[in-house]
């Protein structure tokens, strides 16, 4: 019976700590639920708030849509150009001629587009304008400050120079008059 015993507590204490894990996995379990729970609830605010700003997007959408018309009608109508165009190339009135057949409304489109890319590109050339004058101007400082620069080096290398024919020359003097006293001394 001894041995029935310790078998039966053998099987009590695998039993307890296979229950003590199941406590354990539940914790977790309730601990993610929780966790899942508060994020649902943070989505569905977030939702709430997106619902919100419905108004904002859809206008956004609109607008969009209405700009991407736009675009696709200035589209078409360069690729009608560019094909009449290339019809017939010889014929250098042939652009003037497709012109002649527009709509009123698309040739007003048209100029309007046109006067948009005129001032647009005298935008760009103005900004190119100014550009060229602050880099021109730019360019000139540096230059100046270069050939400063050039000149102090000259004058700082000439007066190394002086100094160092000097130093040179007193050694020198001072070498022969050494020699010189050297000589009346010993003669």
């Amino acid at each position: 019976m001894a041995k029935r015993n310790d078998y039966s507590e053998y099987d009590l204490a695998r039993l307890q700590a296979e229950l003590m894990e199941e406590r354990e996995i539940k914790e977790m379990l309730v601990e993610s639920v929780c966790d899942l729970r508060c994020t649902v609830a943070e989505l569905q605010g977030r939702l709430r708030s997106v619902d919100g700003e419905g108004n904002e997007w859809k206008t956004r959408f609109e607008t969009q849509v209405e700009l991407n018309g736009q675009l696709e009608r200035q589209i078409s109508h360069l690729q009608q150009r560019l094909e009449g165009i290339k019809v017939n190339p010889v014929d250098r009135l042939a652009f003037i001629r497709s012109y002649e057949d527009m709509a009123v409304e698309m040739l007003k489109q048209h100029l309007e587009v046109l006067s948009e890319e005129k001032s647009d590109l005298q935008s760009r050339l103005r900004d190119r304008h100014l550009q060229i004058d602050l880099e021109g101007k730019a360019f000139h400082k540096t230059n100046d400050e270069r050939r400063a620069y050039l000149t102090e080096i000259a004058t700082l290398s000439s007066f190394r120079e002086q100094q160092r024919r000097q130093r040179s020359n007193q050694r020198q003097g001072a070498s022969v008059s050494k020699r010189i006293r050297f000589e009346t001394s010993h003669s």
